[in-house]
């Protein structure tokens, strides 16, 4: 089971390297992994240059011109891995999450208990995301899958683990023939809902979990889901979910509908706890506007010029004619 784990970095220097140690570190080795910078200014190439010497070719770094934010990232990277058709697995991550020793080993021990007792269906699975006081991070803690049947349900939980319809790319592990049928994240997203759209969109009519046995530390600045109080972020929120109802086929129509509701409620919320709200309205202006009038670029379009490597890039856009196909 060959595993090619990408990370994405920028403007983490330390961070990354307790990352990149972590990964060394696995009691299961990485097969491959695939560092992308993203156009880092604080030293954190030269530091992936310098950790990434002792995996030999077994690693690649790519320097990206231009910071093309996590979404461009993760296409860069996740392209790169599935080029590679020995791969099996894509284990996708930011420079400021840390896996524990065993998180790899989890994950594959409980795919492999999983297919011994029916299909091999899964798509994607996600680690247990804890923050620094080894408490469940409310940023990267899935939901269970809305109306899962109980056949689901039970084998799910009969390998430890829960049904799940999107994760975050905070230690997703993600298929690679599904990632060739399918396609790669949306670049255009930049920030915010890329993971959700592509982890819900390899989930449609797939199967995902998530496997607390596999265990990373998310090291944000506080423990706090995603919404409270964003800032200037908050317009790639609104652009992006609306991008997804209007232009993504990742949800069914009736969840669509759940989401939209849910979404809402979650927006509500970020105003009422909001400290600058004159800033969150101008936010929620250009991002209403933005995402009911445009819909995002090909990601091929938004990479070009940012210095992708020319063999990335070909398999960018074959896997965006396989995603058309699809």
């Amino acid at each position: 089971m060959r595993v090619t784990a990408v990370l994405v970095a920028y403007n983490r220097r330390e961070l990354l390297r307790e990352a990149l140690e972590a990964l060394a570190a696995q009691t299961r080795p990485v097969d491959r992994l695939i560092v992308v910078d993203n156009a880092s200014t604080d030293g954190s190439t030269e530091v992936a240059e310098e950790i990434l010497e002792g995996w030999g070719e077994r690693a690649r770094l790519i320097r990206l011109d231009v910071n093309t934010g996590g979404a461009g990232g993760f296409a860069v990277g996740i392209a790169a891995a599935v080029a590679d058709e020995e791969t099996e697995w894509v284990w996708v991550m930011d420079d400021d999450t840390v896996p524990q020793p065993e998180a790899l080993a989890g994950a594959l021990e409980t795919h492999e208990r999983y297919r011994a007792n029916g299909p091999d269906d899964l798509a994607v699975m996600g680690s247990r995301v804890v923050w620094t006081d080894g408490e469940d991070h409310p940023m990267n803690t899935p939901k269970a899958k809305i109306r899962a049947d109980k056949a689901e349900r039970d084998r799910a939980a009969s390998v430890g683990a829960m049904e799940i319809r999107s994760i975050s790319f905070v230690s997703a592990f993600l298929r690679a023939s599904r990632v060739r049928e399918l396609g790669l994240p949306i670049a255009e997203y930049f920030l915010w809902n890329d993971d959700f759209e592509f982890s819900a969109r390899l989930l449609r009519g797939a199967r995902g979990l998530y496997t607390p046995a596999s265990v990373v530390v998310h090291k944000t600045a506080k423990r706090g889901s995603s919404d409270a109080d964003p800032g200037p972020r908050f317009y790639y929120e609104v652009r992006n979910k609306l991008w997804v109802f209007r232009a993504s086929d990742a949800l069914y129509p009736w969840e669509k509908a759940l989401y939209e509701a849910a979404t809402l409620r979650r927006w509500v919320r970020t105003f009422k706890a909001s400290a600058d709200r004159a800033q969150l309205q101008d936010c929620l202006k250009r991002g209403w506007r933005d995402g009911t009038r445009t819909k995002p670029r090909s990601t091929r379009d938004v990479l070009r010029g940012t210095g992708v490597p020319v063999d990335v890039m070909v398999e960018v856009e074959r896997l965006e004619k396989a995603e058309r196909r699809a």
